[in-house]
């Protein structure tokens, strides 16, 4: 795993750790649901990055005769686990919380103490935002933030995103209710806010979800590295054709590339295994991320002549 996507799960596990810490303080202090609710957010994070920690380290393993593709594969089921957290843990105790305090609700106390937590908590979370937003950029200089997160294989990077995208705009929500529950003194506000951050990280953990999911099941390689690989075998003139190509995700950057050949018939046994060899490499040396290359060589079927009849 790369050392940048690992910079990105240590510095959100060591700011959300402080920052989890100081809302449970300040919700204690101030009885604010939305406060709690932020705290549980942050917790949930916390966890979530040890989890991630934790899968990056077992996917990093070498292949051994289980596992001949290596262990690559399981940081995505590790994501998978993530994205269940935010959504079990995160997003539906903070609605429940909302909606027993907007039918319950109660004053908040000393509010500036959580005016402080959720301005200090902007700063670090904006900080850890930015080092994943760098990261999502190298990875993917050439496209949109939305697209970038869509295509991206790696879920240090992408879950460590989104999470903070959530966590920014769950603070930003908490400051709006926690102020219009004190200076509008109806503190029915508080556990709206509680509930709208509950529906943000819902929302957060389904998207989650869904990219992972589909990474786990064998997601095909994007559609530039499948044009490359178009491109280095039908550019070599001992190539007559290029057939099926099939490629699957290993890890966030391990590919199996697959490829039926149509190899010049001029060529004996010998020419096609060099020739074999050389495309290999080719390939290897055009994409980084390809790992593991299979070419099948194979006859283009030439269509049969149909009889003419008497």
């Amino acid at each position: 795993m790369a050392s940048g996507s690992k910079k990105v799960v240590y510095a959100a596990l060591l700011g959300n750790l402080a920052i989890a810490i100081t809302k449970f303080a300040a919700a204690a202090w101030t009885g604010s649901s939305a406060m709690l609710s932020e705290g549980i957010h942050s917790a949930v994070d916390t966890s979530n990055q040890v989890i991630l920690l934790f899968g990056m380290k077992r996917a990093s393993r070498p292949p051994d005769d289980a596992h001949p593709f290596g262990y690559g594969m399981e940081i995505y089921f590790w994501a998978f686990v993530v994205a269940l957290l935010i959504f079990a843990l995160g997003g539906s105790v903070s609605i429940y919380e909302g909606i027993h305090r907007v039918m319950h609700p109660e004053p908040i106390h000393q509010p500036w103490a959580n005016f402080v937590v959720l301005g200090i908590a902007i700063v670090i979370e904006g900080y850890i935002f930015r080092i994943a937003w760098k990261e999502l950029r190298h990875q993917q200089p050439n496209r949109s933030i939305w697209r970038a997160l869509q295509v991206s294989k790696d879920p240090s990077v992408f879950a460590i995103f989104c999470e903070d995208l959530a966590a920014l705009a769950g603070l930003s929500v908490a400051l709006i209710g926690v102020a219009l529950a004190y200076y509008l003194e109806m503190p029915v506000f508080d556990g709206i806010a509680s509930i709208l951050i509950g529906v943000i990280l819902v929302a957060t953990a389904v998207f989650l979800a869904r990219e992972t999911l589909s990474l786990m099941t064998g997601e095909s390689a994007s559609k530039g590295v499948l044009a490359d690989v178009r491109e280095v075998l039908n550019g070599d003139n001992r190539v007559n054709h290029v057939g099926e190509v099939l490629s699957m995700h290993l890890g966030p950057r391990e590919i199996l590339i697959a490829v039926s050949v149509d190899f010049d018939e001029e060529l004996s046994g010998e020419d096609v295994e060099t020739t074999m060899r050389e495309l290999t490499l080719a390939l290897e040396d055009k994409r980084d991320e390809i790992s593991r290359v299979f070419l099948r060589p194979v006859r283009s079927r030439t269509p049969t002549p149909t009889p003419v009849l008497p």
